[in-house]
């Protein structure tokens, strides 16, 4: 039998992406997507560290510190050393960046009403479901072959 889902998963991530960027940028929000991943994070819990930040966002190390860089150069976020382990960089939010919280969020609201046009609440609740559990199938395969 034949599948698509994967397939569908990656074209939809990639035209809610560029829709999302276009909906942020008419409100005047100027930030990537794996920016926006890690302002959603962090607006829910400031202060972390990249590896925090890492494990919450599903985003390799590496990439959170680049994106994090690019972050610090737009005044979005700030790197301050943690005081208890001299050898942790803790990320913190500017307040440029919590100004941006309000907008933002506006406009996730109205890309969660584009994402389920048309889905009744029942059929919403069963599609995410779905999610959920490929979600947990491969976070627990990654997990186990680390």
């Amino acid at each position: 039998m034949e599948t698509k889902g994967g397939f569908y998963i990656t074209q939809i991530k990639q035209l809610q992406d560029r829709i999302f960027e276009r909906l942020l940028i008419e409100k005047g929000i100027e930030i990537s997507g794996g920016q926006g991943r890690i302002l959603f994070v962090l607006w829910k819990e400031d202060n972390l560290t990249i590896s925090e930040i890492s494990e919450k966002t599903s985003l390799a190390k590496n990439t959170v510190s680049v994106v994090i860089n690019g972050m610090v150069n737009k005044g979005i976020v700030e790197r301050n050393v943690n005081p208890g382990n001299r050898r942790q960089t803790i990320v913190s939010l500017t307040q440029y960046a919590k100004s941006l919280q309000a907008d933002y969020e506006a406009v996730s609201q109205q890309m969660n009403a584009l994402f389920y046009q048309g889905f009744s609440e029942g059929e919403q609740k069963q599609f995410e479901q779905y999610l959920a559990r490929i979600l947990e199938t491969l976070t627990g395969i990654l997990h186990t072959a680390k």
